[in-house]
């Protein structure tokens, strides 16, 4: 799951993770990751800049450290102190597109929010997943989404299944939307009404149109 999303993080035509994703409100690139393994272990970096592999210091953080979760300045030194390399992580087409929303703040693109979100089984019957995004466009400064939320973005339990999330990560949050999704798996869901009913339950709290989007996907145990 880690090299599966290395490359999603490392395609500028991805805008929405990694190098040349959109930037915040200042124009910088800020990252979040989270990794999950089968044996419970996890790690995740929070407002992560110049590193062009968040997932990796992600794993890093859960196999490395006593820590889960690392954030901002002190998750770009540990990365720098692990080997990770600076990296310019400003594209110039991000750059021009900040430069615009700064002249005009409506000029908000219509893929402003998403995440490569990577589930796995193994040939042992293993489950593993990962996530990674550089959150929504033009977010306010020190702004951190869903994605490195263990139990938010991302959750695995090896006894029954994995999920992971898209969208606007302020719902997800609120909603411990991966969570959910395998402890009602665990209940006996199957993986899409699982989802559904995760949908279900943030849409229920509000009346007339939605005008946000969320998203999930699933993996149970038998596959």
């Amino acid at each position: 799951v880690e090299q599966g999303v290395k490359e999603t993080e490392s395609d500028p035509q991805v805008r929405t993770v990694g190098f040349g994703g959109y930037t915040d409100n200042k124009g910088i690139v800020t990252l979040d990751a989270c990794i999950m393994d089968h044996k419970n272990n996890a790690g995740a970096v929070a407002y992560l800049k110049n590193i062009k592999h968040p997932i990796s210091v992600a794993r890093k953080v859960m196999e490395s450290s006593k820590h889960v979760m690392l954030a901002g300045s002190g998750a770009y030194n540990f990365a720098i102190k692990h080997g990770f390399k600076k990296h310019n992580m400003l594209s110039k087409q991000s750059k021009n597109d900040w430069l615009k929303w700064k002249e005009d703040s409506k000029n908000i693109p219509d893929d402003n929010h998403d995440t490569i979100t990577q589930l796995a089984l193994d040939i042992n019957g293993n489950l593993a997943g990962a996530c990674s995004t550089s959150g929504l466009a033009y977010k306010l400064k020190g702004r951190v989404g869903d994605s490195p939320i263990i139990g938010s973005g991302l959750f695995v339990d090896n006894n029954v299944g994995a999920a992971g999330a898209t969208g606007i990560g302020e719902e997800i949050m609120k909603n411990v939307g991966s969570f959910l999704i395998v402890e009602l798996m665990k209940q006996g869901y199957n993986p899409d009404k699982a989802c559904r009913e995760a949908v279900r339950r943030i849409i229920q709290k509000y009346t007339g149109e939605i005008k946000f989007q969320v998203a999930f996907i699933a993996l149970r145990k038998d596959g």
